[in-house]
């Protein structure tokens, strides 16, 4: 099916996906952002549900209102590491969106009544809608890494926040604020990798055969 040049393009793009954090102000061609939400809007959904919408956010005063919500709960955030003042200091020197800074920041929503109330798949596990979405997300940054673009995935604000920003109806739920653009600091590593935050676990320890904790 593929031959093996572009086989090992598949697992370059897999491996140099980063969550980056600074970028450059130089626009994106149109054409660049339609490929990109092309391969998310191809990513696979539970009973073909398709839940998601792609908010396009290029105004800086929106922007702006994004990076205070997440500044916001960033400092909410850092009273857990109070009582460890190492820590609490890493996590407030780290940068953790570049709202403002990359030209457009794209909100992934998830809409769990796409579909009606009978969608093929989802009686048993209903966050199929979430794991869904969530497909089309890593759809979208692995097609991002492959146009030579950076992103960044913001996990630092309230749902209500963004949803007042965008004024996204209460049923709907905002999953993801994604920051594109081009960038001069692609790292070689993950960020929190290279800031000794975390470490990459070993993939023989999590995985078990046929049995939880059987190695």
């Amino acid at each position: 099916m593929f031959s093996n040049e572009e086989r090992d393009s598949i697992y370059k793009v897999i491996y140099n996906r980063r969550d980056v954090r600074s970028f450059l102000s130089t626009p994106i061609p149109e054409d660049t952002i339609h490929n990109i939400l092309q391969a998310a809007h191809h990513a696979p959904s539970v009973g073909f549900m398709q839940p998601w919408n792609f908010i396009l956010v290029s105004s800086d005063e929106t922007k702006e209102k994004l990076a205070w919500a997440a500044e916001k709960e960033r400092r909410a955030l850092a009273i857990h590491y109070e009582d460890e003042g190492a820590k609490e200091t890493k996590f407030l020197g780290l940068k953790v969106e570049g709202l403002k800074e990359a030209p457009i920041t794209i909100c992934v929503t998830c809409d769990p009544t796409r579909g009606g109330s009978h969608v093929l798949g989802r009686n048993s596990i209903p966050e199929t809608d979430v794991l869904s979405t969530a497909c089309a997300i890593q759809n979208m940054w692995l097609a991002a890494c492959a146009e030579g673009l950076a992103m960044g995935w913001v996990s630092f604000y309230k749902k209500n926040d963004v949803r007042d920003i965008l004024e996204i109806p209460p049923h709907i739920d905002p999953i993801a604020l994604l920051s594109i653009g081009y960038t001069e600091n692609y790292p070689d590593k993950p960020i929190l990798e290279s800031a000794n935050w975390e470490k990459r676990r070993s993939l023989e320890d999590l995985i078990f055969e046929n049995k939880w904790g059987k190695n």
